[in-house]
């Protein structure tokens, strides 16, 4: 997984970043029991697009539709398919904090076709990789996705994918370091 290197764009000081943004990032870190995330401390350096980043972000996670469960089993895929350490790192111990157990986060490495994911489960994998691979849900999987989740869900679900898509190329591309280390088992 990515985030083995030398930062391209390092995490902004107060300075960088502003007052503001400083905040958030500090505010972010108290949350996770640690320092400031780097992600917030780099993506900062961009002031103003950084909070209508992380306006969007929050409504999607933590405070969309989709129960966290799914969410996080989602992201997870996402930062697997990606390369991307850091979504992988901090989406372990949220996706613990979700309810996600040990096993079902080492499990979405493989995919939804392994042994033990409920259809809601294995459907949100299936989508995560078409998604992913093909740029879109195929029919197949969209109408068993329709059979588990409304309309609103549905659209959720695609732009959750898309984000965290998006946001592994820039923390990939910008070489973002990871704040965590991964415990054994979920490597």
């Amino acid at each position: 997984m990515g985030g083995g290197h030398t930062p391209r764009i390092t995490p902004g000081s107060r300075r960088q970043i502003g007052l503001v943004n400083a905040g958030l990032a500090r505010a972010a870190g108290l949350a996770t029991g640690g320092r400031p995330p780097r992600i917030f401390t780099t993506l900062a350096r961009h002031r103003r697009l950084f909070r209508r980043w992380l306006w969007f972000a929050g409504a999607l996670m933590p405070r969309g539709r989709l129960p966290r469960e799914d969410t996080e089993l989602v992201i997870l895929r996402v930062a697997h398919n990606t390369g991307c350490g850091y979504e992988w790192s901090h989406h372990v111990r949220i996706g613990r904090k979700a309810g996600l157990s040990r096993e079902q986060i080492a499990r979405v490495r493989q995919g939804a076709g392994a042994e033990g994911w409920s259809e809601r489960q294995a459907a949100l994998l299936a989508a995560a990789d078409e998604l992913h691979e093909d740029g879109e849900i195929g029919d197949a999987l969209w109408a068993r996705l329709s059979a588990e989740l409304d309309d609103v869900r549905l659209i959720e679900l695609c732009l959750l994918v898309g984000h965290y898509e998006m946001l592994a190329m820039t923390l990939n591309t910008l070489r973002v370091a990871p704040d965590f280390e991964v415990e054994e088992w979920a490597r």
